[in-house]
């Protein structure tokens, strides 16, 4: 048998076993636990929603000034558009003056022109032939090879009497390389026979609408206007094919 030398003796403590303190501390502890979630949560919740809350504020403050933003733009889109209409509207105004000018310009010289044709028709001359041509027009018409002409004749006289006579019109051309002439009569409808009568005092204006052939080529008119009477005279002229644009 062994022998144990100077083994020191421990003092036993007795304790007392109780199971309901027992389960009665970790309860507590567990409740301390729930207790500590529950106001974490309830923190986490609470800022949350008050940040959330200034999320929106701020969101909603955004909208108002993106709706200001595009207001203003739109504005300024409705000013620039009314700009350029006011742009096209003073253009085309400036156009439509422009255009009226130049009719008055036109107007005024033609009525230039025929103040002036009308005072050296009343004006005394020296000329005793009496019949004279003043204007011969051709112009050009919207139809292809249709022309309308205009031929006034004229008396130049110091005392105009009554004055008859006789106007021939022919037009000189070709047709396929040939020379060729028509007479008034064969291409204008307005005219009804070969030689058109004459008898004015002053003047006499012969006008109308003529019809080339097809392939023929116009190269000048031919004017031999005769007076009948005492003084009886023949003028002549012939004129180039030049048509003036309608």
């Amino acid at each position: 048998m062994a022998l144990v030398k100077d083994a020191k003796l421990r003092p036993l403590k007795i304790v007392e076993y109780n199971p309901l303190k027992k389960n009665l501390k970790r309860g507590l502890i567990a409740a301390g636990f729930v207790v500590a979630i529950v106001a974490s949560f309830y923190y986490g919740y609470t800022t949350g929603a008050a940040q959330q809350k200034e999320v929106l504020s701020d969101v909603e403050g955004i909208s108002e000034e993106l709706e200001k933003v595009k207001q203003g733009r739109e504005e300024l889109e409705q000013q620039i558009a009314n700009l350029k209409m006011g742009a096209l509207v003073d253009q085309q105004a400036s156009e439509d003056v422009r255009q009226e000018v130049i009719t008055l310009k036109e107007n005024l010289a033609s009525l230039k022109e025929e103040n002036s044709f009308y005072r050296n028709l009343m004006a005394p001359t020296g000329n005793k032939r009496g019949l004279n041509f003043g204007t011969v027009e051709v112009v050009d018409t919207e139809t292809p090879r249709v022309y309308s002409y205009k031929i006034v004749l004229q008396q130049l006289a110091t005392r105009h009497k009554l004055l008859q006579g006789t106007l021939k019109f022919t037009i000189i051309g070709k047709q396929d390389e040939t020379p060729i002439t028509f007479k008034l009569k064969e291409v204008s409808s307005d005219v009804t026979q070969d030689i058109i009568k004459l008898r004015f005092k002053y003047f006499q204006t012969i006008q109308g609408k003529l019809t080339l052939p097809a392939g023929f080529e116009p190269e000048a008119i031919e004017l031999v206007a005769r007076s009948i009477g005492k003084q009886a005279v023949t003028i002549e002229k012939r004129f180039g094919w030049l048509v003036e644009e309608s």
